[in-house]
């Protein structure tokens, strides 16, 4: 996917987000969408060099191999 597809793809995501809050959840704050990557509360948890693992781990469901 291209870069400039993918940021036009995320700012819609983020404006139909905030519209929806706007409308159905008055006076509270808007949500800041997660950018990818560790967060703060992975890091408390597991630690900072583990949170970055975990989230370089892809969940692949793995096929099993046909007769030995």
């Amino acid at each position: 996917m291209d870069k400039k597809d993918l940021k036009q793809d995320k700012a819609m995501i983020a404006k139909a987000v905030h519209k929806h809050e706007r409308a159905k959840h008055k006076g509270q704050p808007m949500t800041k969408l997660a950018k990818g990557g560790k967060t703060n509360a992975q890091m408390k948890d597991m630690g900072r060099n583990l949170a970055k693992v975990a989230n370089q781990k892809k969940s692949v469901r793995s096929v099993p191999k046909k007769g030995i």
